[in-house]
C-alpha cells in the first residue's frame, strides 16, 4: 500500500515507522528539512521537505498513484487543505487528519467533512482522545495502564507486580488451575525493560509489569489476586484547565458516581473559562506546584491527582508534590516517551503518553480486515488489536491451539455475540467472532495476514 504521512513530529514519525516496518511503500512530507532526513535516515521511507497542503509537493511525493494520506502536521488549517488537494487534484480514496482546535471538532458543523465540502474521511481529536484516555486512568487507579475492548465488556490492565502478590512465582498455567473461572488472561509481561508474551510455563515475579485481560465484571477480582487494592474514587485534584482537563472534569461531572473534584489552572483566562464551563468543580487559579494552594484544594484527602498541563516537568513535579503531600495516587501527562523510565523512581503511579494515545487511533483506521480497535503499548513496542473474524479468515473454523500464531502472539479475549470469554486451547473461533489479540510489534503483519485482508474491508 503507497501512503502519505504529512507531518514528521512524533506522531508522523511513529506511524511511519509502523507502515514501513510492514513494508508498506511510505513517503513523509515535512516542512522542516532536518525533520525529513531524521525520519529518511532512521526509517525505510521516501522524505519530501515542502508544504504538504501544496499539490506540487504531494505530486512530488507520489500523490497520483497513492491509496491514503495521513495529515497530522501541527497546523488543523494545512491538514485539511491537504486532505482537500489530495481528494480534488489526485483522487486519493483515503484521507486521515489530525485536528486539534474544537470550534472543527463541534457536532453540530460536523456537515464540514461531507465529500462534496471538505472531504476527510476520518478526523482524529488527540486532546479528545487524551480526556479519554486520562479518565479511564483515573477509574482504574490500582493498574499504571487501562484501556477497553469489545464495547467495554474487556479490559486490558497493565498491573505492577510488588511485593507480597499472592501470585508471585506461580506458573501461569496454575493460575488458570487455581481460578478456574476467572475470565482473566496475562498476555504481555515487561521484564527488565523487555516486553515478550509469555508461555504458560512462565512465571510472574516482583518488578515485573504484567498486562492482563479481564472480563469487566472480574476487574477487582482480578486485581485482588494480584495484590491490588481497589478503594473508591470520591476526590480528585485535577492540575491543568486547558482542553484536555476540561473534558476530564466533565466527563467526572456527568459519571453516575458524585467525584468531588477541584482544579488548579495557573492561566487567570483559562481558569475563568473552566469556571464558567463547570457546574459543580471548584476552581482554582494559581500554581500547582505551591504546596499552599495544593493544601488549599486538599490534596492530603484526594483519593487521586491527575496533572495535564501542557508542560512534562511541571506534571512531573506536581506529582511528585502532591505524593509527599499525602495523596496516594498520582497520574502525570507525558509528552516526551524518554521521561518515563522516570515514573517509577518518582513514585508518580501512572502516566498518559498523548503521542501513543494519537498513534493509536490513527492505526485503528489503516489496518487491514475488519479492525475495530488498535492500542499501541510503549514505544510502539507492541499492538493489542480488537477485530472481527471474516469468513476468508484462515482462523476461522479453526480452535486456538489449531492455529499457527507467531511466539510474540496471545489471545487475550473472545467476544461469541452478546458473550465474552476467556480464550482456551480448545475455543473455536467462528466467522463473525471478535477477538483481542497481543501481539508484539515484528508480528503485526503475520496478524494481519491471519486476520485476512479483503479490499472490501479496507
Amino acid at each position: 500500500m503507497k501512503v502519505i504521512i504529512c507531518g514528521a513530529g512524533q506522531v508522523g514519525w511513529q506511524i511511519a515507522r509502523h507502515l514501513s516496518g510492514e513494508r508498506n511503500d511510505v513517503t513523509i512530507v515535512d516542512s522542516n528539512p532536518d525533520l525529513v532526513r531524521r525520519a529518511t535516515d532512521t526509517l525505510d521511507v521516501q522524505g519530501i521537505a515542502g508544504f504538504a497542503s501544496y499539490p506540487d509537493v504531494l505530486d512530488r511525493a507520489g500523490a497520483r498513484d497513492a491509496e491514503m494520506i495521513i495529515a497530522a502536521t501541527h497546523s488543523d488549517e494545512v491538514n485539511m487543505v491537504t486532505c482537500q488537494v489530495a481528494h480534488s487534484v489526485f483522487g486519493i480514496n483515503r484521507k486521515i487528519a489530525r485536528l486539534r482546535s474544537q470550534s472543527y471538532l463541534t457536532a453540530i458543523y460536523s456537515d464540514l467533512y461531507r465529500r462534496d465540502h471538505m472531504p476527510i474521511d476520518v478526523v482524529i481529536s488527540p486532546e479528545k482522545e487524551v480526556a479519554t484516555a486520562a479518565l479511564q486512568r483515573l477509574l482504574a487507579p490500582a493498574s499504571f495502564d487501562t484501556e477497553t475492548f469489545m464495547d467495554g465488556m474487556a479490559h486490558l490492565l497493565g498491573i505492577q507486580i510488588e511485593e507480597g502478590c499472592p501470585v508471585v512465582n506461580t506458573p501461569l498455567r496454575q493460575l488458570s488451575d487455581l481460578f478456574s473461572t476467572l475470565r482473566a488472561v496475562v498476555v504481555g509481561v515487561r521484564r527488565d525493560g523487555t516486553l515478550f508474551a509469555p508461555e504458560s510455563k512462565d512465571q510472574l515475579f516482583v518488578g515485573d509489569a504484567c498486562y492482563v485481560f479481564s472480563h469487566r465484571d472480574d476487574i477487582p477480582r482480578t486485581l485482588e489476586i494480584f495484590g491490588k487494592k481497589t478503594g473508591k474514587l470520591e476526590r480528585v485534584v485535577i492540575v491543568g484547565g486547558g482542553n484536555v482537563g476540561l473534558a476530564v472534569a466533565k466527563s467526572l461531572e456527568a459519571g453516575e458516581k458524585r467525584v468531588r473534584t477541584k482544579m488548579i489552572e495557573k492561566s487567570r483566562v483559562i481558569a475563568e473559562r473552566a469556571a464558567e464551563a463547570l457546574e459543580r468543580t471548584i476552581v482554582l487559579n494559581g500554581d500547582g506546584l505551591d504546596a499552599a494552594l495544593l493544601a488549599e484544594a486538599g490534596i492530603s484527602r484526594a483519593d487521586a491527582m491527575m496533572a495535564i498541563t501542557d508542560d512534562d516537568k511541571t506534571n512531573m513535579l506536581a506529582c511528585v508534590r502532591a505524593k509527599a503531600e499525602g495523596c496516594p495516587f498520582v497520574i502525570a501527562l507525558i509528552n516526551d516517551p524518554t521521561l518515563v523510565p522516570l515514573m517509577k523512581p518518582l513514585g508518580i503511579d501512572a502516566y498518559i503518553n498523548p503521542r501513543a494515545t494519537t498513534v493509536s487511533s490513527i492505526l485503528r483506521h489503516i489496518r487491514h480486515g475488519r479492525v475495530r480497535s488498535v492500542y499501541s503499548i510503549g514505544d510502539a513496542e507492541a499492538e493489542v488489536i480488537e477485530a472481527e473474524v471474516l469468513s476468508t479468515s484462515p482462523i476461522a473454523g479453526k480452535r486456538i491451539s489449531e492455529i499457527d500464531f507467531p511466539e510474540g502472539v496471545l489471545v487475550g479475549m473472545v467476544r461469541k455475540g452478546d458473550k465474552v470469554l476467556r480464550p482456551l486451547g480448545d475455543t473455536r473461533i467462528d466467522e463473525g467472532d471478535v477477538i483481542a489479540v497481543f501481539c508484539l510489534a515484528k508480528d503485526v503483519p503475520q496478524v494481519e495476514q491471519l486476520m485476512q485482508v479483503s479490499i472490501d474491508f479496507f
